[in-house]
Parts: C-alpha cells; structure tokens; sequence
C-alpha cells in the first residue's frame, strides 16, 4: 500500500486530505511544519507528499528545493498544495521541480484522481532505468541525460519531458498530451509552454535536438 505524506497547517484542509486518501485505500502520514517532514523522510521515503506551500517554518518551494537537491529524495512525487492560483505561481513551483499542482479549494475526487494518476505515471518511468533514442541516453535513477556520452544539463522539467518523449518513442504526442503527462495540470496558454520547453529542449540537445520533430497542428514526436 503507497503512503502518503501530507505537509499542511491548515487543520481542516489536512483532516479532508487525510479523510480522502484514506479511502482512496493509501497510509497516510500528516505533518504540520516543514522541519517535521525532513525528520520523517530520513526514516522513510514516502510514496508520494503532498505539500502546502504556505507554512508557518518554511516555504514549500523550499522543501521541494531541499528534496529535489538530496539524492535519497530527489526522485519522490511531489504535489504541491496552495491558495495561489496564478499561471507564474503554478510554473515556477513546477519548474522546481514539483510534479503536479492543486488549487485551494478542490474537490476530494480530483484530489484522489490526481494523486493516483502521478503514482500511475511514477512506476511506468521506474521500469527502465536507462532510456535510449538515437544518440541520447536518460538514466533515471541519476537524472543524468547524456548526447554522445556527454553530460546534457537540464532543469528538472526539460528532464520530464524529454523522459515522457523518450518512452513514447515514435508516437506522435499532442500539445494537451503533455502538458497533462509531463505537468500534470491544465492553464490557458499551455501550448506555449510546451512549445518553449520544446525549443529550449532542442537548443540544449544540439544535433540531437533534430530528433524531436514538430508534427504540424499536432505536436511533437522523437524519433
């Protein structure tokens, strides 16, 4: 059975996830400041954490900052949990490297849906541990792309994307696909987003970079 770490302050918030998780069949472990969290994860690595950003110790996007640096942690799913609702709010929590986003309030359905489908996600990628396409390589486990044996550096998002690419080899991947696969979440102006990481993605790959193919009014695909 997944545990499930939730980080919240808020009373009521923490006893609706709790109560939803629960049965949603998954342990559930709640804590109240960030410093608590640090403490468990060093006895346990969770399934998946639930984190508020707003807490009275740390900011959450410090945590995540902390666990995505830590090689034991770094690989933990990670939704983040905040009244903050903006487009920028949700992009530079996910450029940190948080895997999905839920807006303050929001139903306990997409909260067990959300949650299930990054668990879903998380152990279709912990198959392989090293992908390869052409003269790319992407190890998993290190977090380490390499193009002819040569370390690419790569923001934890552009790693997820061109991962999710990866293992989708040859199959042509809509717009809308990925933003829900690789972010997790829908906002107005996806597209561009993905277009940007896309070109960006491109620029750092080099000659490698013509293996994504732009598929017109479709998407993208590697091959």
């Amino acid at each position: 059975m997944a545990t499930i770490y939730i980080v919240e302050d808020d009373v009521n918030i923490r006893e609706i996830e709790r109560y939803a998780l629960k049965n949603g069949g998954f342990d559930v472990v709640e804590f109240e400041r960030g410093s608590d969290l640090s403490a468990a994860v060093e006895k346990k690595i969770p399934s998946l954490i639930l984190l508020d950003i707003m807490l009275p110790d740390e900011d959450g996007l410090e945590i995540l900052t902390d666990l995505r640096k830590k090689k034991e942690t770094k690989n933990i799913p990670v939704i983040m949990v905040t009244a903050k609702s903006t487009e920028l709010d949700k992009v530079k929590g996910l450029d940190m490297g948080a895997d999905d986003y839920l807006t303050k309030p929001f139903g306990v359905m997409e909260l067990i849906s959300r949650v299930k489908a990054l668990l879903r996600r998380t152990e279709r990628v912990a198959e392989a541990d090293v992908i390869r396409c052409g003269c790319i390589s992407l190890d998993n486990k290190k977090h380490v792309v390499k193009v002819n044996e040569n370390v690419c550096e790569l923001t934890f998002k552009e790693f997820e994307l061109l991962r999710y690419m990866m293992l989708n080899e040859g199959i042509v991947l809509s717009r809308d696909k990925i933003m829900d696969q690789v972010w997790g979440f829908e906002y107005e102006g996806e597209s561009r987003t993905v277009d940007m990481h896309i070109k960006t993605l491109r620029h750092k790959l080099g000659e490698a970079g013509a293996l994504i193919k732009t598929v017109r009014n479709v998407g993208y695909m590697i091959d």
